[in-house]
């Protein structure tokens, strides 16, 4: 359908939409004024990913067309567990590293989102305020009987456990009841109408309007968006060095810049579309470059993608520091640094150990592999002897060590003062 609301049809044009409720209803409501949708978000590690972007993205547009965009933090949740797409339990988490969590996950958004107690400024909530006050008894008098067993055994997450005789336990059978609970209790006390989030979530989203409706006689709606690939097929949201983690803390600024300077010839436009806020037809010029062109286009969206979550500024940064390092051949002092302690440094650091501390390697195998294959420099020469030890000889005139794995990941070791 054609739709008239600035907010469905921005999601339409970048390639957001995957499922919806009630398309005709939503939009209809989004024409009518502003209207409050959510996402949850679980405090499972310190960072979200790049994995959740897209996520982040969608609660950009819903501000960006006037709407009011509701981030939830799942404090209560976070202590069951999602088992959506888990073929085992996760590991249980306690309170203070929840707490933790929550709170380094907080300041992610501030670069994306706009706070206050504007009509359509962000908040940001938490599950554990109503979730964790909850009486078991009234609450199964209350919502437990608005639930059907019938339909949660039908959820994809359910049946590919119970597929595969994998074991699914009643504190993680419970998760979608209160994913459920949070939207109807969201929308008693904050008249939010739309939940949003993954394909994978549409079973636990639905579940939740269904509840609202039952609860508060309110008309709600769901919104998911597709799994993202890459052109190859794979799933997007991993690097060579592993997760690309959104703070700053976790994965350098320089290495989300490389990450997305790497994107494939057959990904730029669609990842422009979803990670950037870049014009839709100066991205569809994009799709007709070949070569060098495309290469500059590629940091172009490097910098828009980066500067989403961590600045422009910093974004710039980043770029300036690749472009010194690969088109100069200079020791930029902004690539990311890992320190070692004198001790180890005086006494010799070995060659694999060194690439494993930068993170350039997973392991003394692999470091051996990349070594094999001549991926690994140390100061730009070659690495052949993985019996080799840095000290002293080989810092350069600026206090550090450059060691690369390829052409484009790069590192200063630095013996810590």
């Amino acid at each position: 359908m054609t739709y008239k609301s600035d907010f469905l049809r921005t999601l339409e044009e970048r390639g957001f939409l995957y499922q919806l409720s009630d398309a005709e209803g939503l939009d209809k409501k989004l024409c009518e004024g502003p209207v409050t949708g959510y996402i949850g978000f679980d405090a499972t590690a310190k960072s979200l990913h790049v994995g959740n972007l897209v996520q982040i993205m969608l609660l950009y547009w819903l501000q960006k067309t006037g709407n009011k965009p509701l981030v939830l933090m799942g404090g209560g949740t976070s202590m069951v567990g999602d088992p959506t797409g888990k073929d085992e339990m996760r590991q249980m988490m306690t309170p203070e590293i929840i707490e933790g969590n929550k709170s380094s996950i907080r300041e992610i958004f501030a670069n994306v989102l706009d706070f206050g107690d504007g009509p359509t400024d962000a908040t940001m909530l938490d599950n554990a305020e109503w979730l964790l006050k909850l009486n078991y008894i009234d609450f199964l008098r209350d919502v437990g009987a608005k639930i059907s067993i019938n339909q949660m055994l039908t959820r994809e997450a359910v049946k590919q456990r119970l597929d595969r005789e994998q074991s699914l336990s009643f504190l993680e059978f419970n998760y979608m009841i209160l994913q459920g609970y949070d939207f109807a209790e969201i929308n008693k006390r904050y008249g939010c109408t739309l939940q949003m989030g993954g394909s994978d979530q549409w079973g636990n989203i639905l579940s939740g309007v269904d509840l609202a409706r039952r609860l508060n006689g309110a008309e709600c709606f769901a919104v998911t968006t597709p799994l993202i690939t890459k052109s190859d097929g794979s799933k997007m949201g991993k690097s060579v060095a592993g997760a690309v983690w959104l703070r700053a803390d976790m994965l350098s600024v320089y290495d989300y810049w490389q990450f997305w300077r790497n994107t494939g010839d057959a990904d730029v436009g669609k990842f422009a579309r979803l990670f950037t806020t870049l014009p839709l037809d100066e991205i569809a010029r994009w799709e007709g470059l070949e070569g060098n062109e495309l290469n500059e286009v590629k940091k172009q969206l490097a910098i828009a993608a980066t500067a989403m979550i961590h600045g422009q500024e910093a974004a710039e940064e980043a770029a300036e520091t690749a472009r010194r390092t690969f088109e100069e051949g200079a020791i930029d002092l902004t690539l990311p640094t890992v320190e070692v302690t004198k001790a180890e440094f005086n006494e010799g650091l070995g060659i694999l150990n060194a690439f494993v501390t930068a993170g350039l390697a997973g392991s003394n195998g692999e470091a051996r592999r990349l070594i094999k294959s001549g991926a690994l420099k140390v100061n730009d020469e070659k690495v052949d002897d993985e019996r080799a030890t840095l000290g002293e000889g080989q810092l350069l005139p600026e206090g550090v060590i450059k060691l690369s794995a390829g052409k484009k990941r790069h590192i200063l070791l630095k013996p810590a003062e």
